[in-house]
Formats: C-alpha cells, structure tokens, sequence
C-alpha cells in the first residue's frame, strides 16, 4: 500500500461515499498508522496481513503487489472469509485453479484481472473482433524503465485472446536473415510482441493487423495510474456481492 498503485487506489477508495478503507498492509512498514490521502485520519498499517485482517475484518483485500507475495495473501484472506481483488500478474493455471478452489470452499468472491483499466479491455476486445479478419499481427507495448517484466501481461492476454477468438494461429511473415537476435520479438502463435522500457513512459500498447494495401492500430495510453481507479472500483463494490472466481475485467463489464 506504499508504493505508487496502492497510494491511488487509497486516495480512490476514500472518495467514493460508498466505501471505506479500514486497514493497511505491506512489507516496508515501519509503523503502525497510515495517514489517509484525503486528510481524513489513520487506518492501522502492519507488515502482517493476518492480524490486521482479525483487527480490522475488511470485506474486502486489494492486492497489487508481485506475484511471490500475492498468492500467500490470498491464501489467508480466502480462509478468512475475505473478498479478493487482484492486480498481480504471473499466476500459473495450477495458482488459477487453487484461486477458484479456495473461492468455493470459502463462499467468497474474488477477481483475478491483468489490466484494471476500462480503455485497454476495450482494447483487447476491439483486437479480438478484429482478429477473424486479418491474417497478420503485432503487438508494441511500451512501459516505464522500471517495470520488472516483459512482456506484459496485457501484451500476453491480448495475443492470447486474439488467437482464441481466431481459432488458430497468425500468419508470421519470413525471416531469412536475422541480423541482430531477437529483433522480431517474441511470439505467441505468429503474433510477434515487442516490449520497450523507457523513463517518461507510463503503459501503452498498440496492436497493429496488416493486409494488403492497409493496416488497422488499435492503440490505448495511459497517462497515470489513476486510469486504474474506476476498474478497481467497480470491482471492489461488485466482488463483495459475487461469489466464485473471475478472471478478467471484461467478465464484469459484460463483454
């Protein structure tokens, strides 16, 4: 909750009248009170997710946080009955599985999304029509220099999706000569991504279908991370009144 993402998603919990941010977690704590963004007050702020979901019993646990640390979090909010929104990327199939499992045993809702923004689902699902209609396909996504990984995972569950929604692979145009390794990029079923990392950027992707004599971009930017808040939101207030597993915003948006 120290880092750049949870300090908006603070500042956004305390200006909607509908919720309330009752407590705090992260692993550089150094004291035991958080001063609220808005001015507000303190909530109790520990470096220990179990006592402070027993002091504070949240409905709900908002994670962003890295993947190693994710899924011991939501191993204990799920057996403490908590609600789960999640931001982290990087979960494997096995850690999907054990997510929804530990939703039904519990009677508790949780989101599992990628992407919190509304524009970059849209994205993805503009790219998915598109998809039945060309045969060639790139991704470019752009992000700060301090991003830990590449690609993406919006960059991976677009090109998952736009295959999915294909039913079979892209077309990848010939490579005879390679003069630099790895100048294509990586791919995913002929779809080739390229991921740069560079100060003044923040996170963008363009996914670009060639045919003959045109291309179409569909392109998104964010500009902050306040282009996050209103996904993170909306899957706050709808999570605590669902119950299973969803992955991925376009589920709660009804795409």
């Amino acid at each position: 909750v120290l880092g750049r993402v949870g300090q908006e998603v603070l500042r956004a919990v305390c200006a909607d009248a509908d919720l309330q941010a009752v407590g705090a977690v992260d692993i550089k704590a150094k004291s035991n009170k958080l001063a609220l963004p808005d001015g507000s007050g303190e909530i109790p702020l520990s470096d220990n997710l179990d006592s402070i979901i027993a002091a504070t019993k949240p409905d709900v646990m908002v994670d962003f946080t890295l993947h190693q640390a994710a899924m011991p979090a939501i191993r204990i909010a799920a057996k403490k009955k908590v609600n789960i929104v999640t931001g982290t990327t990087g979960f494997s199939q096995q850690e999907i599985d054990e997510i929804d499992n530990l939703c039904t045993s519990n009677k508790i809702g949780a989101i599992v999304a990628s992407n919190f923004a509304i524009g970059a689902i849209l994205m993805i699902h503009m790219a998915k029509i598109a998809s039945k209609y060309f045969d060639y396909a790139e991704i470019i996504e752009k992000h700060h220099e301090k991003k830990a990984d590449a690609p993406s995972g919006t960059a991976l569950s677009t090109a998952k999706a736009m295959v999915q929604a294909r039913g079979k692979g892209f077309t990848t145009p010939p490579l005879e000569k390679e003069m630099l390794p790895h100048t294509r990029g990586g791919q995913i079923d002929g779809v080739s991504i390229h991921s740069v990392r560079l100060p003044g950027l923040m996170a963008h992707q363009e996914v670009i279908f060639g045919a003959p004599g045109q291309t179409l971009i569909i392109r998104h930017d964010t500009i902050n991370r306040e282009c996050y808040m209103p996904g993170v939101i909306m899957a706050i207030k709808r999570i605590n009144e669902s119950k299973g597993l969803i992955v991925g915003l376009d589920k709660m948006l009804g795409l």
